[in-house]
């Protein structure tokens, strides 16, 4: 049995973890407000350039429609790219990402496709290294930027463009975690190449007629590798949001779990401490008896 000493000592280091947590916890709710506006406001900018690629897609078709929206005409090669957080302490954020990434690859793999992956975010390397061995063949470190910005996410972008237009890839998709709430994080997988032309999406003119100077191949030449990076961007500042949401709750976890430890250790240390003073005195009146 740990001695009174030893039992003070753990509850003196419960405490100490009980403030960081707690710390961490504030520190996360205060960052998180900041991230979420940011996550919202960089959505109608992705979804309006989407919608502006439908429209302009629409007027193209056959061999005059870039690679990046008509594709190679094939599926064979697939480069998956895993978004996750770079940092720890945020319960399963970066690991349900990962698994949703898995499942998919998994997924392709046996269906004999030639997969390749690149990691955004620190915790990416490890775990997929792990499980797909060199299939990983790069990983983006973003810890020393404090927020995601176009520059952040255009070497990314460069990287994709140069992995399609060498032939290596026929379909990039990326994986990252959509916020929804402060509760609710979802691991969502979008296709980046080829891009994806949804019907509603185009752009309401109102009737009006209009010309494309230049013409809707030569904008989508320049949009479509932009359209990539914004992607990607959004999808960054979408899993900030994320993370400071989940480390928020999971900070506030720990805190609660702490602050049950350290009763349930005063507790013990109580009742200990009044077994051996009771035990003291038994011990004092023993002896006065016997003299």
């Amino acid at each position: 049995m740990a001695s009174l000493k030893d039992m003070r000592n753990r509850i003196g280091s419960v405490k100490a973890t009980q403030k960081i947590t707690k710390a961490m916890q504030m520190v996360a709710a205060a960052k998180l407000r900041r991230s979420q506006d940011a996550a919202q406001n960089a959505r109608p900018y992705a979804e309006r350039m989407a919608a502006v690629i439908s429209n302009l897609a629409a007027g193209v078709s056959g061999d005059g429609a870039p690679r990046l929206l008509a594709g190679t005409g094939s599926d064979q090669k697939q480069l998956v790219v895993v978004a996750v957080a770079d940092r720890g302490l945020a319960g399963g954020f970066s690991s349900s990402i990962i698994r949703a990434a898995r499942d998919h690859i998994n997924k392709l793999i046996d269906a004999g496709k030639d997969v390749q992956i690149i990691g955004v975010g620190k915790k990416s390397r490890d775990p997929l290294r792990r499980m797909f061995g060199d299939r990983l063949i790069e990983t983006f470190d973003l810890s020393a930027e404090r927020n995601p910005t176009l520059a952040t996410a255009q070497p990314i972008a460069d990287r994709i463009l140069e992995i399609f237009e060498s032939g290596q890839a026929d379909v990039v998709t990326l994986f990252y975690s959509r916020f929804k709430s402060v509760v609710s994080q979802v691991p969502t997988a979008k296709q980046l190449i080829p891009a994806q032309v949804t019907e509603g999406e185009t752009v309401d003119l109102a009737g009006a007629v209009y010309d494309y100077e230049p013409s809707e191949e030569g904008i989508l030449e320049t949009l479509l590798p932009r359209n990539i990076t914004v992607q990607i961007l959004s999808a960054l500042l979408e899993n900030m949001a994320g993370f400071y949401a989940s480390q928020m709750t999971a900070m506030d976890n720990a805190t609660r779990n702490a602050g049950d430890m350290i009763a349930s250790l005063t507790l013990q240390y109580n009742r200990s401490r009044q077994a051996q003073i009771t035990k003291e005195l038994i011990e004092i009146i023993s002896g006065a008896e016997a003299i």
